[in-house]
């Protein structure tokens, strides 16, 4: 199978599915968990009943008054009653571009509204508890998911430069950190896309910290693969780069040659994690649902970039190198350095 033939195919596919994720993502209103944004969570004691299907349907009713530019500042509403008790709990999700004084004064106002609705259900009722996280917060674990990705990034782009770094010295070892490092960030990049693209018919899939969990865990699969890939690559030109005749293979050969004998095995370990990932989705509980999708995402992208992205970038990058044959430095113990 000649995967190099159609290279530049799979790096324009590549190229222009990276652009339109990365446009999508920084003009696309992010679908945030409330571990992402304002929220509140409200606690009232009654001493008679409260119909929580009707609290809740009236508080959306309400939801839709609270607007800022023409567009909802509540996200989503959750009512419920706390067993063996009778409490009812109330937990609102903000998503507003206002600052903090203002946000407040929203909570504050919705949970005035929050307390009328329940109130005209029964005369007794008492605010027993009120928890009030500000957007402050999640702009903090933002900034943290952000950080922690570069670092990752940066880290595993050394650690590459490091392990390939006595390949040869006709083969820049730069190329295997710096392609390392475009395929794991379009991986990220375009299952993010198609997480959020998901959402778009599926709301119950936010962003959360589960989500920032799937993209670490992404890129460390992600590089296994590719590395896999490479790691042959580098055993097949130490044996064939530079000798004469029939012992010998060019560089399109040798990337040829070494995609075709791993293929097989990235695709089985892919579909295996696939199928699993699958069957978790379906019978799994809810509230990891969200990491298994962009986890699932994340395999199919992954295995697409180490086999036909990475290997043809990298011999875009060294094909008018000239091979030269691989010779192993031996030291000789019996050397002494004088001072």
């Amino acid at each position: 199978m000649d995967i190099l033939k159609h290279r530049y195919i799979y790096i324009w596919f590549s190229a222009v599915l990276f652009v339109v994720s990365l446009f999508l993502l920084l003009f696309t209103e992010l679908n945030l968990w409330i571990d992402m944004t304002g929220w509140i969570q409200l606690e009232y004691d009654y001493t008679n009943n409260v119909d929580i299907h009707k609290v809740a349907e009236e508080l959306e009713t309400k939801k839709k008054t609270f607007l800022e530019d023409n567009k909802e500042v509540i996200n989503s509403i959750n009512v419920y009653s706390i067993t063996w008790v009778k409490t009812v709990a109330v937990v609102v999700w903000f998503h507003s571009n206002s600052d903090e004084v203002k946000l407040d004064q929203l909570k504050k106002s919705f949970k005035s509204q929050v307390f009328e609705v329940i109130k005209s259900q029964d005369q007794t009722v008492k605010e027993a508890k009120y928890i009030n996280i500000g957007k402050t917060f999640g702009d903090y674990i933002k900034k943290t998911a952000f950080l922690t990705l570069a670092i990752a990034l940066v880290s595993i782009s050394l650690y590459v430069a490091y392990a390939f770094s006595w390949i040869a010295s006709w083969i820049s070892t730069v190329s295997f950190a710096v392609i390392s490092i475009i395929t794991l960030l379009n991986d990220v990049i375009v299952a993010t896309w198609a997480y959020i693209f998901t959402w778009i018919f599926f709301p119950e899939f936010q962003i959360d910290t589960f989500f920032i969990t799937a993209l670490l865990t992404i890129l460390g699969y992600s590089i296994s693969d590719t590395i896999v890939v490479f790691d042959r690559i580098r055993t097949n030109l130490i044996t064939y780069a530079g000798k004469p005749g029939k012992h010998g293979k060019d560089l399109y050969e040798i990337i040829n040659m070494s995609i075709n004998a791993t293929v097989r095995r990235s695709l089985y370990v892919s579909l295996a994690l696939v199928f699993v990932l699958i069957t978790i989705f379906i019978f799994w509980p809810d509230t990891i649902l969200g990491f298994i999708l962009a986890m699932l995402y994340g395999t199919i992208f992954g295995t697409f970039s180490s086999i036909f992205l990475a290997s043809p970038m990298l011999y875009e990058a060294n094909k008018d190198k000239k091979l030269s044959v691989y010779k192993k430095i031996e030291i000789n113990p019996d050397d002494k350095i004088v001072v």
